[in-house]
């Protein structure tokens, strides 16, 4: 694996950790003050930094550094997460999201702003809230003030005689020897097994450090069990270490920053710690594996029996020889054995448990090889509905053993193609979560209070749909926030909270996926939209309209209720292109709002672009698919049922209601006259504004899964036709848009349906 692909892989994990810290961001502005919701956003913003300063993104490490600090705050409760610091810490995260994306695409991030969050993050970490109110406290010069304490010499002895060993570093080469009278700091460094099986090196952390000044280590083997009670795997041993350094606790804390989730660490300024133990008192715990020579039996013998007959020397020079915990601790157990055969193997056991459940359960995967893969059993879906066509053809018996075997290989190739198209599903979360920011920053230019309200974030769809998804989303979150949200002021004068809400739903429902974005605003203004709409030569002023075809204007092109141009809104472009990219993906949007209180836009999304579960009919000689999702019903029309209505228009009475009958073929221009009803089959299908309409086809051939073909890709857009598949026979078959057909049949021309998103 070459760098390239390292590095891709550190910013795919960035993103995910971004994702962690946007959503544990937000789950503590909600009043989430869980431990470790605090612990898992502090971590992420950690991950970033430390991987960022191997690929040298200096820029990414040092924001994330800050950011960290002050997050280390809250962590160790010394500054409390308000409401006005999360504020600050959320714009942070989207600083250092843009500090990511700049390091792996290029392109740069605005610096000023940038440069003023790191001085309101050192602010807060110094202890500043954020308030023109607050003041500085008082410097932290204090620790380095005072006089460092020497450290000791010895260490007293425990009741079972052991004395801590002490350990020098001298031979790693400091770089200047260490300067006399400067800060001094007690660390406790104690490794967990994690530390050792990663492939950390204790001694080399041990090494870093000693190069930041004069430094005293002890080695604490107090928790070293009888040798058959131990576990190879563990880590018994931890360090007690005293430096002597002027590049302050960061820098310190910076050498274990790779280890530290694996480690316990404590770091006191000397008189800190010296204030709070005292004589023997168990001291906190760091790990530090010896990278020096293979360990054998014999040097394993002689370190124990020196460390426990307090023969420093001996232990020293027997300590030198082991190159790390793990193997010492192997080696001394088969040097002393006592009764706790049962002890170590249980504990073996444990150890092997423990590692099978750590093992990894996901892969990563290259979206071009699923995309191959799912072609492929497209493929393979054609050709067993070519498989049966054929047999259907050759074979009336029905009984045959090809007849039961070809029922088999589609059971077998329904499930293959459902499984395939699992792996390609992805939970809508990162889109959503996506949202959030630009709430904040269009809540921020325009002044108002609102929260953004997620539920269903693990509802599964296609990959291909959440791609595509963010464009109308944020087309809809901004017209939400700028138009439909008022201000605090009004809200308060209209008897509302002064913090409005947004909230955003994703559900699955009869195959599709269902998107709502509702606000609790002001709705609509139909009496300004109809008159907007009138101003600009979009509609008559005669023109009779209900509320949901006034409803449906804003997705005109060029429409717009905006009073002035803004950086927001007021261009005319947006909720078009929401309508047009909701159709590209083959759904539907539609709108509901009431006056007052609010408007709530619904979107119906195929839950994959792949494959369709379609009705296969007939129309003047042409062969078409009609999805199964947009069909209510069919029935077979009878004379009395049909209904003329004006000169061309027909109806026909489904149980005591009228609905409009729509002539497929003569609106797709495939016959020149209207088919006589009678003679055809009705199609009760929904159209995207939730109204209903019969589309009436020649035959029905039957119902089967198909593989959906783009025909802009391979031909050119067709007016009326969402795509083509082929069919068992080898037969290219049209799927229709049922959308365009039915908006065509109410007046409108085909292509102006399918190009600029008519009124409904």
């Amino acid at each position: 694996m070459d760098m390239n692909e390292i590095k891709e892989i550190f910013f795919q994990e960035c993103e995910e950790q971004l994702a962690e810290l946007e959503s544990g961001l937000l789950k503590m502005n909600d009043g989430d003050r869980d431990p470790e919701t605090v612990n898992a956003v502090f971590r992420a913003v950690h991950s970033i930094k430390g991987g960022a300063g191997a690929f040298g993104l200096d820029d990414l490490v040092a924001f994330a550094h800050v950011f960290e600090t002050t997050l280390d705050c809250v962590r160790s409760n010394k500054l409390e997460p308000t409401q006005d610091v999360l504020k600050v810490m959320l714009k942070s995260a989207d600083v250092l999201a843009d500090l990511t994306n700049a390091a792996r695409d290029g392109g740069s991030v605005d610096e000023s702003r940038s440069r003023g969050l790191v001085k309101e993050l050192e602010a807060l970490a110094n202890g500043e809230l954020p308030s023109p109110s607050a003041e500085p406290p008082a410097p932290k010069a204090a620790a380095k003030a005072a006089p460092a304490a020497p450290a000791p010499a010895t260490k007293p002895t425990d009741d079972s005689g052991f004395q801590p060993i002490p350990f020098s570093f001298d031979d790693f080469g400091d770089e200047d020897g260490a300067e006399t009278g400067l800060p001094a700091y007690e660390i406790t460094f104690k490794p967990r097994h994690e530390l050792y099986s990663k492939g950390n090196d204790a001694t080399l952390l041990l090494r870093d450090l000693s190069r930041l000044g004069e430094m005293t280590i002890y080695c604490n083997m107090d928790e070293l069990p009888g040798l058959e009670e131990l576990d190879p795997e563990a880590a018994y041993f931890f360090w007690n270490i005293t430096i002597k350094t002027d590049k302050g606790e960061d820098a310190i804390r910076t050498v274990f920053e790779f280890a530290e989730w694996d480690c316990d660490l404590t770091v006191k300024p000397v008189e800190e710690a010296s204030a709070g133990v005292t004589g023997n008192e168990e001291l906190p715990m760091v790990p530090v594996p010896f990278d020096l020579s293979i360990l054998d039996e014999t040097d394993a013998a002689e370190a124990v029996s020196a460390a426990r007959s307090e023969d420093t020397a001996a232990a020293v020079a027997a300590a030198e020889t082991a190159s790390n915990v793990t193997q010492m601790a192997a080696a001394a157990a088969r040097v002393e054995k006592k009764e706790s055969a049962a002890a170590a193997a249980a504990a073996a056991n444990a150890a092997a448990q423990n590692n099978a459940a750590g093992a990894g359960q996901t892969i990563r995967v290259d979206l071009d090889r699923v995309d191959r893969l799912i072609n492929l059993v497209g493929e393979l879906v054609i050709n067993q509905a070519m498989l049966s066509q054929s047999v259907i053809e050759n074979d009336t018996t029905g009984t045959s053993s090809i007849n039961m075997g070809l029922e088999e290989l589609q059971q077998l190739t329904r499930e293959i193609q459902d499984s395939v198209m699992a792996i390609r599903a992805q939970p809508v979360k990162p889109v959503f979560q996506r949202m959030s920011r630009i709430v904040r920053e269009i809540a921020d230019m325009t002044g108002k209070s609102i929260r953004l309200i997620t539920e269903g974030e693990n509802t599964e769809v296609d990959k291909t749909v959440i791609d595509k998804l963010a464009e109308p989303l944020t087309h809809m979150i901004r017209n939400a926030v700028d138009h439909g949200i008022e201000t605090p002021e009004k809200r308060a004068a209209a008897g509302k909270n002064t913090e409005g809400t947004v909230r955003l739903t994703a559900k699955h429902r009869s195959g599709r996926i269902l998107i709502e974005l509702a606000d609790d605003g002001a709705g609509i203004n139909r009496e300004k939209v109809r008159q907007k709409a009138i101003d600009n030569d979009l509609i008559p002023a005669d023109a009779n309209l209900s509320d949901e075809e006034i409803d449906n204007l804003i997705f005109l092109p060029g429409f717009s209720t905006a009073d002035k141009i803004s950086d927001i809104s007021g261009r005319g472009v947006g909720m078009d292109v929401v309508k047009r990219s909701i159709q590209a993906l083959g759904g539907r949007i539609n709108i509901t709002s009431k006056p007052g209180h609010g408007s709530v836009f619904t979107m119906s999304l195929p839950l994959t672009l792949a494959v369709l579960d379609g009705m296969v009919v007939t129309v003047a000689g042409q062969t078409l698919v009609v999805p199964l999702t947009a069909i209510v019903e069919t029935l077979q029309p009878e004379a009395a049922a049909i209904h003329s209505f004006g000169a061309n228009h027909r109806l026909i009475s489904i149980r005591n209601s009228f609905c409009p009958l729509v002539d497929v073929g003569r609106i797709l221009n495939f016959r020149a006259t209207q088919a006589n009803p009678v003679e055809g089959v009705a199609l009760l299908v929904e159209s995207e504004g939730g109204g209903q309409r019969a589309l009436m086809v020649d035959a029905i051939q039957g119902q089967r899964q198909v593989v959906i073909k783009s025909l802009e890709a391979n031909y050119t857009h067709v007016p009326g036709i969402a795509a083509a598949t082929i069919l068992g026979d080898g037969r290219v078959a049209l799927i229709l848009d049922v959308d365009a057909v039915v908006g065509a049949s109410r007046g409108h021309s085909l292509k102006a349906e399918m190009s600029l998103a008519a009124v409904g």
